[in-house]
């Protein structure tokens, strides 16, 4: 007590070993009102610094435990925290609580026990409705209404709001431009952007809300979070994506038979692809139907990956459910173990990113550019090819994998290794800022009109098709990930890295001495690198919209047709 966090999550990791870490871990886990998350974070990054860093299966596996014992609350903008848990403390313990805002007040509770929000239901009321009968299916979606048993009384309210979506990029890029170099200004950038562990919780809670509802139909289904909020390289405010495993469900195939068999009460479906199609279908009018915040439901099951799209207004997130895309979860394995080599990839990643985003060569909307995965792994096959290499080739994982590893999926090898320790490279020390500049410079020069990009082996390769850009699934050997990208698009990205490594050449990561009268920071290094002049500088276009021909012209074109129809006759 009285010793600020910092100096707790410095002794902390400095001190102690594997077994006294885990104690301290859980005791200050389950300490509310006296641990901030910024302790709890240092001690995390001090875990992964003694090696000790959880597979991929296994953090996935305590983070939806941990979901499963928590509840969303939606509170009174002058909620007081200490009277709302000790209000909540009547039914167990609560392990942690963080609150934020999204289309109101909110707070995501974590209980020791399951057991607790069995109480807390028991203790809650319907709504009453004068007009329509409420179905009352027992969502973990809550609402305290105004009673004063939780509101704080007077002053200023105290309760911290854990951000859900990215600063504003003008307050970034003063943040940025304060910094002392460039490599510090990446390492701002990282944290402002990458996902905090209050942001994680939230949607593995989500996807547990959602496994509530499909449960009515299948009982031992789970909803796993894949992508980018799993993946080790997502960013505040970026999509849920959600795979409905349905395995568990279906029972297990190597159970010994007893005789009895379950009918199953679906009609026959032709294909797997069906199936899916089918189950995706009542799932998503059972979460329009009795799934609380849930908004906006469209069915596209005609995609080549089947999924549901909705909106989950209490969290803020737009959510896709998938099913049946196993391979999906696999590279979210991937890419979870090359963020967790080597701490320099996940900043390398959200840089260029970021600075992709904002110069227009990547977008939310599908299209004719580079996608996040394909900008993904471009950045990964440029660490794979550092002398020494900084990450492991795909084929290296899997040779470093034991038996309990083996995965097949749709008769694909999957096969990577869980355990990271077994993961060792030579010594890299190039800094961020090299690095950063040096991707630039590799993809300014890369021969793309007759290479492609693999990952598996960690080198470049003869291109099999003649699509501009090749870049091999990782997994899935026959297919071009970046089919979808135009020869435009690739050259506006070519473009912007040989414009973006001349710049940061002519920085020389230090910042500039003069300093405008005005009280802002001149936007230089990294901050200079995301202002639209360095698109105009390297004679990058915007997206062009398509020009519309004047009302007259339009018409006198369509009087015209319809003239030479009439002579023709």
């Amino acid at each position: 007590p009285g010793v600020p966090p910092p100096f707790i999550s410095v002794s902390l990791t400095a001190t102690l070993r594997l077994p006294q870490l885990r104690h301290a871990c859980h005791c200050l886990l389950f300490a509310p009102l006296h641990v901030t998350s910024e302790v709890l974070n240092s001690i995390t990054q001090g875990a992964k610094t003694y090696g000790i860093a959880k597979s991929f299966h296994a953090l996935q596996e305590e983070r939806r435990e941990r979901a499963e014992r928590s509840v969303l609350i939606s509170c009174s903008p002058k909620v007081s925290e200490k009277k709302l848990l000790k209000f909540l403390s009547q039914h167990g313990n609560v392990s942690n609580c963080f609150f934020y805002q999204s289309y109101g007040v909110y707070a995501v509770v974590e209980f020791a026990s399951k057991n607790s929000i069995v109480g807390l239901h028991e203790s809650t009321s319907l709504p009453s409705m004068h007009h329509e009968v409420s179905v009352p299916f027992k969502s973990r979606l809550l609402t305290l209404k105004t009673n004063g048993s939780a509101d704080q009384s007077g002053g200023s309210n105290s309760v911290e709001f854990h951000p859900q979506v990215a600063m504003p990029i003008n307050e970034l890029l003063q943040q940025l431009s304060a910094e002392e170099s460039v490599d510090q200004q990446l390492s701002r950038l990282t944290s402002a952007l990458q996902l905090t562990e209050e942001n994680v919780s939230l949607r593995f809670l989500v996807c547990s809300l959602v496994k509530d509802v499909a449960a009515a139909f299948f009982p031992k289904c789970t909803v796993h979070p894949f992508g980018s909020s799993v993946n080790g390289f997502g960013k505040l405010g970026c999509d849920l994506d959600m795979f409905l495993d349905l395995d568990a469900a279906s029972g297990n195939p190597k159970r010994k038979p007893s005789g009895f068999y379950l009918e199953y009460q679906m009609k026959r479906e032709a294909s797997e692809r069906a199936v899916t199609q089918s189950v995706l279908s009542v799932v998503a009018e059972s979460v329009e139907q009795f799934s609380p915040g849930c908004v906006g439901i469209q069915k596209i099951l005609n995609a080549r990956c089947p999924l549901v799209r909705f909106s989950h207004q209490p969290s803020g997130f737009q959510c896709d459910l998938t099913a049946n895309n196993r391979v999906a979860m696999k590279s979210s394995e991937l890419l979870y173990v090359f963020s967790s080599v080597d701490e320099r990839v996940r900043g390398l990643v959200l840089a260029v990113r970021y600075w992709a985003r904002v110069h227009g060569v990547t977008s939310s909307v599908a299209g004719a550019w580079i996608s996040n995965f394909s900008l993904t792994a471009l950045i990964l096959f440029f660490l794979q090819t550092r002398g020494p290499p900084i990450l492991p080739t795909v084929d290296q994982l899997r040779d470093l994998a034991d038996q309990s590893d083996q995965c097949c999926v749709e008769g694909n090898d999957c096969t990577i290794v869980s355990d990271l320790s077994r993961i060792r490279l030579q010594t890299n020390t190039e800094s961020l800022e090299r690095l950063l500049q040096e991707f630039f410079e590799f993809y300014a020069a890369f021969p793309f009109n007759h290479m492609s990009i693999n990952l598996r082996k960690g080198k470049e390769q003869n291109k099999p098709e003649s699509t501009p850009l090749h870049i091999q699934n990782p997994f899935e050997a026959t297919l071009n990930v970046s089919k979808n990208v135009n020869a435009a698009q690739l050259d506006r990205f070519v473009a912007l890295c040989r414009e973006s490594a001349w710049f940061l050449q002519q920085e020389a990561g230090s910042k500039p001495a003069t300093v405008p009268t005005g009280g802002s920071a001149q936007a230089w290094g990294l901050a200079a690198l995301f202002l639209p002049s360095l698109a105009q500088a390297a004679g990058v276009k915007g997206r062009r919209k398509k020009k519309r021909e004047p009302a007259s012209e339009r018409v006198k074109s369509l009087l015209q047709s319809i003239s030479t129809s009439h002579s023709s006759q």
